[in-house]
């Protein structure tokens, strides 16, 4: 396991971070470094193994971030929306991105989605943009969620899984909902495993912004 990254809790964040992340009402469990996310990655595992006909892995909403200098270069994403318009990695370049991976049946994804549609209100004015990531849905089905949640930010089709091979290693497959925050150099700031919380999300998001 690379040591590459930490896992914060609230007391292990500096003062500025803990005001931020207190202000959403978050409170989050001091990690150890590398080993943890290890066991992390390995608690995914046994899910997927014991098979409970949800067919997707739960994440358990952990959230991992990640020092600035310590991330890896910037995502080399190239993939095409169900709108049809194509993203390349300069498109990730000189703004704060927001990836959510997800598909129409994985319950945790319809619970959030109105969330990730708050947020991307509240942040577009600052330049925040948002992308969901479907992993298996034909556009039909896709477009008939974003109608029933009344989404304004496009998707990938994602089922050839470009997309999810240029975040490997962040988002274990099948693990859905997963949500990343890119940083201004498109490079992974953060990541929340399992369903969001929208003070966390939130934090998270205003802390890339401010960077």
């Amino acid at each position: 396991m690379s040591d590459s990254f930490t896992q914060k809790g609230r007391h292990g964040l500096p003062a500025s971070r803990r005001s931020v992340l207190a202000a959403g009402g978050l409170a989050l469990t001091a990690i150890t470094l590398g080993l943890s996310a290890c066991a992390q990655e390995d608690a995914l595992a046994e899910q997927a193994r014991a098979g409970d006909n949800k067919n997707y892995v739960a994440g358990d909403g952990s959230v991992t971030e990640f020092a600035a200098g310590d991330r890896k270069s910037a995502l080399q994403i190239n993939g095409t929306l169900f709108n049809g318009t194509t993203v390349a990695p300069a498109d990730l370049q000189g703004k704060v991105t927001v990836l959510n991976f997800w598909f129409a049946a994985c319950a945790p994804c319809r619970v959030e989605a109105p969330i990730l549609e708050e947020l991307h209100q509240e942040f577009k004015p600052q330049g925040v943009q948002f992308y969901g990531v479907n992993l298996r849905d034909e556009k039909a089905t896709a477009d008939a969620f974003d109608k029933s949640f009344n989404l304004t930010y496009p998707s990938f089709d994602d089922k050839d899984g470009g997309v999810l091979l240029a975040v490997s290693g962040l988002v274990p497959p099948g693990a859905v909902p997963t949500t990343l925050v890119l940083d201004k150099q498109g490079r992974v700031a953060s990541r929340v495993l399992g369903e969001i919380q929208k003070g966390t999300l939130k934090a998270l998001i205003a802390a890339a912004v401010a960077e």
